[in-house]
């Protein structure tokens, strides 16, 4: 490893800044509208205050947990980001083998700038995820679904929250488009009009509109589940309502708001969680959920935990430590992550993940109080 050193999970931003274009950086960054989402999202783990317990005469911590049944060494995983051959150029074999020395989930993206089969190639072994939009031509979804369980994925994503890109002021202001030498591979070797070019505005934005199916529906979800052998996730769950219906038809949730990045003004996900894991108490031993959004601090994950997610997922700080320092700056963060994770849980009195609970919050701090 480089001899730089960080010392907190905000500092990557900073590094990747230099090493990347302009508009990488802003699509990296950037939020949907205000970006009022994108900042609460950090700012709401602030406003959860943690409740120690001393004297619990602890030598060692344990981060380690199962996740649908895998066990992770750290309960953070790499969410699904696109393109980061815009990051590092080795792009996302660079991620999901950092993954794989970390002992985690990597999450592909399929709006990845390498091929589903290159990177199981990179790393058959390692725990690997695919993200999953619903295209409006039905048998392409379900050709990328079966590539997909023939590739060693052990899980699918499917995205629920953007039938619809969200509106991106930086990327609309650059026109951004992806860079002329990379594609979006795995989109583009499935159909050739997936290709992402700049029309006056947002490329993605044409693309999404163009090939995405606005009208998925619950009947979607029911049809993906009914071809496929891997555990389905809907990704972009938000409110307890939907998050029932989903556990009622035995997929797993995710919550997230797309960091901020589809309707601006929605609530955080550290204040959705609750009212998820409330809605879905009668399914918590068949249904994980996992979250993500804004996580910085090892406390932010360890409140995760605590409120009953399974699991978080990260984005925006694996994109900055790739372009900081490719495989070596995502090591660091997750040596951060754990770091911080393992004096917190000292301090909580806790010595493994299943110890954590609500008696670790205060409950007048948690966003709702039917618990």
């Amino acid at each position: 490893m480089s001899d730089k050193v960080y010392v907190n999970i905000f500092e990557f931003e900073d590094e990747a800044k230099k090493n990347l274009t302009n508009n990488s950086y802003t699509y990296y960054r950037s939020g949907a509208n205000g970006e009022h989402t994108l900042r609460d999202n950090i700012d709401a783990y602030a406003r959860i205050k943690m409740n120690p317990y001393v004297c619990a005469g602890l030598k060692d911590i344990d981060l380690s947990t199962t996740v649908l049944g895998q066990k992770l060494n750290i309960p953070i995983g790499i969410a699904p980001t696109a393109m980061h051959r815009m990051a590092t150029p080795r792009g996302e074999l660079t991620t999901v083998t950092a993954a794989k020395k970390v002992g985690t989930i990597y999450t592909l993206s399929s709006l990845a700038t390498t091929n589903m089969e290159d990177v199981a190639k990179e790393q058959p072994d390692a725990l690997r995820w695919f993200q999953l939009y619903i295209a409006k031509d039905r048998k392409i979804t379900e050709v990328m679904v079966r590539e997909a369980e023939r590739l060693g994925y052990r899980a699918i994503a499917v995205t629920v929250d953007a039938p619809y890109l969200g509106i991106r002021e930086g990327d609309e202001r650059n026109k951004f488009t992806l860079p002329s030498h990379l594609k979006l591979e795995i989109l583009e070797s499935f159909k050739k009009e997936f290709a992402v070019k700049g029309k006056g505005g947002s490329g993605l934005f044409e693309m999404f509109k163009d090939q995405i199916d606005p009208a998925m529906s619950w009947e979607d979800i029911k049809w993906l589940k009914s071809f496929t052998k891997l555990p389905v996730i809907l990704k972009g769950i938000q409110n307890g309502e939907d998050a029932l219906r989903a556990a009622q038809l035995g997929v797993h949730i995710w919550v997230t708001n797309h960091g901020g990045r589809q309707l601006d003004t929605v609530r955080s996900t550290i204040d959705m969680l609750p009212e998820v894991m409330h809605a879905i108490k009668d399914y918590r031993n068949t249904v994980e959920v996992y979250v993500d959004g804004g996580i910085r601090r090892g406390t932010d994950v360890l409140k995760c935990l605590a409120l009953g997610a399974k699991c978080v997922f990260i984005g925006r700080p694996l994109l900055f430590s790739l372009a900081a320092e490719g495989e070596q700056g995502v090591l660091k963060m997750f040596q951060l992550f754990e770091k911080e994770m393992k004096v917190a849980m000292m301090l909580l009195g806790a010595g493994k993940i299943s110890d954590l609970g609500l008696k670790h919050l205060v409950k007048a701090t948690i966003p709702v109080s039917n618990l």
